[in-house]
């Protein structure tokens, strides 16, 4: 399936959904159901495509107006008047099947060529402006902003041969097996009418196709190649359906040829799955040559390696030659990130404030700033782009991924984006083996239940001064009636911050005023030495009635007991010592006498 194209362009391509009925252009590459999938309940006002692509789909989808194509054609060129700026589109084409073109964006958002499906050959690339075109290992004069590129094989190693060395390989099989009386090809897929048309040429017959059980084959060669189309049950060449139930159907084929004593039909299927998904019966990986031939599997099938997509090697050579700033893989599985000028050009580009990566993403600059303001976006979502954004400086750098991009934008002068795929953080709940039963710091329920809070006698307090200290201190205070503990005192905790000091936090309002919780007093000497007993007696209280073991519920208290309640959690009973354990699985020694 397509992907999404970002959120900052006015067009679609290929993708029929909610998120494209927002764009106000919509681009047709070709006629195969994955690029026009949802077409019939997402279609609008304009949609851009060849007159071929435009037949084919208005035939598999009649529900379809066909007021809503716009014709342009391979080679033409269209200037679009949008609200957000002036662009023009130009079509090239794919090399794919017929009616696939390539399509070239310009405009503010920069230069993006948009390949569909294709299979990349030299006249493809001296078709496009000659301006993006690099010629003998030289840069072009203008790179491509953007090339969002067909990698169906940017994972495989093997080499496929061109469309005309494999038309001629189907050719010389069906010479060498003369006495064949009937040859299926399984062409019935769009992108294979023109192996069908050098076939019937060849050998001046024409291709019997089912026009019932094969009937929207029938219907799309009626556009495409009505020259080779025959309903003559006799004819020598005939189209076989290469996918349901393939294989029962030819051995049911093969087997009443042999139970007739008639020679044996032959079957070719021309395809580059087989050939990619093989393995070296020697080694056990997958082969990487470039088949020269006709190949026999197992069950008598004839295979040849025809493509309609460009291998790795093809693409690898028209990266070279387009040399783009960007790489973006149309395929879901963003095979894009496998390719060696991925890896070396893309994954360490500068990303600067004039780049139009801000205008595909919808983000806009403040005159002045050097990165978009949080207020405008704070969250951008970009399909299968570009790859995390790390910091260099002052300057992201960016690559290709194949996942999405989840974009924080700060207020400061650096603009910072990032890759998050973690849920949602939560805080753990309140179970019998966690906060609860350890009565941890960071759980203000529990702070304010298991402990009584500190009160300390009025006796203890100091006249107000305005004379403050730079000792850090700690504060107990009752509301009301702020407190004080003496710097030195001994139980003072040092280095530690409130919320990590459950005994002098229990109970204890945040103080308010910050003057007043740093402001201590010389005064009265005899006062604060009763202050400091006061404190030491209730600090002891305190320890004394605080839980002392985690295995015994004994010593919790009854506000802890309620607290349990409350959350339908039984109190929590003694753990059993480790000599009852030991105890308990000594088994009784038998004596023996003979």
């Amino acid at each position: 399936m397509p992907i999404e194209m970002p959120k900052g362009l006015p067009f679609s391509v290929d993708t029929w959904s909610p998120s494209s009925d927002g764009k106000r252009h919509h681009f047709l590459t070709h006629a195969h159901k994955d690029h026009s999938s949802g077409i019939t309940a997402h279609a609008s006002y304009p949609i851009y495509s060849t007159h071929v692509t435009k037949s084919l789909v208005l035939q598999q989808y009649p529900q379809l107006d066909a007021s809503l194509f716009v014709e342009i054609e391979i080679g033409g060129k269209v200037v679009i008047e949008d609200p957000d700026g002036t662009f023009s589109v130009s079509a090239f084409d794919a090399n794919h099947c017929p009616g696939a073109i390539m399509f070239l964006f310009e405009g503010n958002f920069g230069n993006i060529l948009h390949t569909g499906d294709c299979r990349l050959t030299t006249e493809c690339l001296q078709n496009l402006p000659e301006k993006y075109v690099g010629k003998k290992g030289r840069e072009p004069k203008c790179r491509l902003d953007y090339l969002f590129l067909d990698c169906t094989f940017g994972n495989t190693f093997i080499k496929i041969p061109s469309k005309y060395s494999a038309i001629r390989q189907v050719i010389n099989c069906i010479w060498k097996h003369p006495n064949a009386l009937v040859v299926y090809l399984t062409c019935d897929l769009l992108a294979q009418d023109e192996l069908l048309v050098e076939v019937s040429r060849t050998f001046g017959s024409k291709v019997y196709v089912d026009r019932i059980n094969n009937a929207e084959c029938f219907q799309a060669l009626t556009i495409t190649a009505p020259e080779v189309l025959t309903e003559n049950e006799s004819s020598r060449f005939q189209i076989f359906e290469g996918f349901y139930k393939f294989y029962e159907r030819a051995r049911a084929k093969l087997e009443a040829a042999r139970f007739n004593f008639q020679p044996e039909p032959l079957f070719i299927r021309p395809s580059a799955q087989w050939y990619v998904f093989e393995e070296d019966p020697e080694t056990g990986s997958r082969r990487k040559e470039m088949p020269t031939g006709a190949k026999k599997d197992s069950f008598g099938i004839w295979h040849i390696c025809y493509s309609s997509h460009s291998s790795r090697e093809e693409l690898e050579w028209a990266l070279q030659v387009l040399q783009p700033k960007k790489v973006v893989s149309t395929t879901p599985g963003c095979w894009a990130m496998e390719l060696n000028y991925v890896k070396k050009h893309c994954l360490n580009s500068q990303v600067s404030s004039d780049d139009p990566l801000w205008k595909l993403m919808d983000i806009s600059f403040e005159a002045g700033s050097s990165s978009p303001p949080a207020s405008i976006l704070p969250e951008v979502t970009v399909p299968c782009v570009v790859s995390p954004l790390k910091m260099n400086g002052s300057q992201p750098v960016i690559g290709e991924a194949n996942q999405l991009i989840s974009t924080n934008l700060s207020t400061r002068t650096r603009t910072e984006l990032h890759l998050n795929l973690s849920p949602p953080s939560t805080r753990p709940p309140i179970t019998l083996f966690g906060r609860a039963r350890l009565a941890c710091g960071d759980s203000s329920v529990l702070q304010g239940q298991l402990l009584p809070p500190i009160k300390i006698d009025s006796a203890c307090q100091y006249p107000k001064t305005s004379k403050k200290r730079n000792s850090d201190l700690q504060i107990c205070s009752s509301p009301g009636n702020p407190n004080c503990c003496e710097e030195n005192s001994p139980h003072r905790y040092p280095n530690r911050s409130e919320e990590q000091d459950p005994v002098l936090q229990i109970g204890a309002p945040h103080p308010q005023n910050i003057e007043e919780e740093e402001s201590v007093l010389k005064e009265g000497g005899e006062t604060e030495a009763r202050c400091k007993i006061s404190v030491e007696k209730k600090l002891q209280t305190v320890k004394n009635t605080s839980p002392s073991s985690v295995g015994s519920s004994k010593s919790f208290n009854e506000s802890l007991r309620k607290l349990y309640r409350s959350m339908n959690v039984s109190v929590p009973r003694p753990l059993p010592s480790l000599v009852e354990l030991l105890e308990s699985t000594k088994r009784a020694k038998r004596r023996v006498r003979f």
